[in-house]
């Protein structure tokens, strides 16, 4: 996979990742209390869906694009509702209804915070960097960054607020990126113990997953949870098969939540009969 997001902006494994997020960040707003938002890999911010990068690989048709693009289907009544600020956010982008847009994990959540709320982006590409500082020149309420982002991970935590989502969403370009994963997971824990971390994965060969999955239960990190969408049967696994979430702290109702909306994205997102939805429930009750 290319590290730069702009080659995979809005993606089956984005719309899976940013609902997600969005599911979460509303539930902190139950609270009137404020909370932050920690994006320790944020990309640019918005993506042109018809750049060359974009157009390229033509990974949004088979994501964002068979969710809500031209020509596809209503979603029935329980999986809207869930999808709802998700799909609300993406369509500010939009205005004109054609999906032209897509809105990175930055993006997303500042659609959905209120006046309380907080939010700091880090991004390590120098050009990316720039754009990110850009798309939140003169706001006042998001912090950007440029630093790599496990040190920006260590740098953030905690935050003052207590209360929070940390997103984690690495390129996988470098050996050892599963064990990085468990390291961050427990830096969060200790240093940010009421919070809400959301860990992006990708799932080509199932054999690194389960073992990632396996160092996570021996790990003893309390409150863990795995959710994975699988597109294709994971026969080639030289491809991008599916897409996997670790959730630490998930908040309340979030597995009744995802037990309703990961079967419509397996009919809606799935492209192979092995297609199906996974959730794992690591530790913790």
């Amino acid at each position: 996979m290319n590290y730069r997001h702009k080659y995979h902006a809005g993606n089956f494994a984005d719309v899976v990742k940013h609902a997600v997020l969005a599911l979460v960040i509303e539930r902190l707003k139950l609270k009137e209390a404020a909370f932050r938002v920690i994006d320790t890999h944020a990309g640019i911010g918005v993506y042109d869906l018809g750049s060359e990068a974009a157009q390229k690989t033509g990974e949004w048709l088979g994501g964002i694009g068979r969710l809500i693009g031209s020509g596809a289907e209503p979603i029935p009544a329980p999986a809207a509702k869930l999808l709802e600020p998700y799909i609300r956010a993406v369509q500010r982008f939009n205005p004109a209804g054609e999906i032209v847009r897509y809105p990175g994990s930055p993006k997303i959540a500042r659609e959905l915070l209120r006046s309380q709320d907080r939010m700091v982006v880090n991004e390590l590409h120098p050009e990316d960097a720039k754009s990110l500082q850009g798309a939140f020149a003169r706001d006042v309420q998001v912090k950007v960054t440029a630093l790599d982002g496990w040190v920006a991970l260590k740098a953030q935590l905690p935050p003052k607020e207590r209360r929070g989502v940390v997103l984690i969403d690495p390129p996988f370009e470098e050996p050892g990126e599963f064990g990085r994963l468990v390291r961050a997971l427990r830096e969060v824990e200790k240093r940010f113990a009421t919070g809400v971390c959301i860990l992006w994965y990708p799932i080509k060969d199932r054999r690194p997953v389960d073992q990632f999955k396996g160092d996570l239960r021996e790990s003893g990190i309390a409150r863990l949870m795995t959710a994975e969408l699988w597109i294709r049967s994971g026969a080639a696994p030289d491809v991008l098969n599916g897409t996997g979430l670790v959730i630490l702290n998930p908040p309340f109702e979030i597995d009744r939540q995802l037990s309703v909306l990961g079967p419509f994205l397996v009919q809606r997102l799935g492209l192979e009969k092995g297609a199906r939805w996974a959730l794992d429930r690591i530790s913790g009750e």
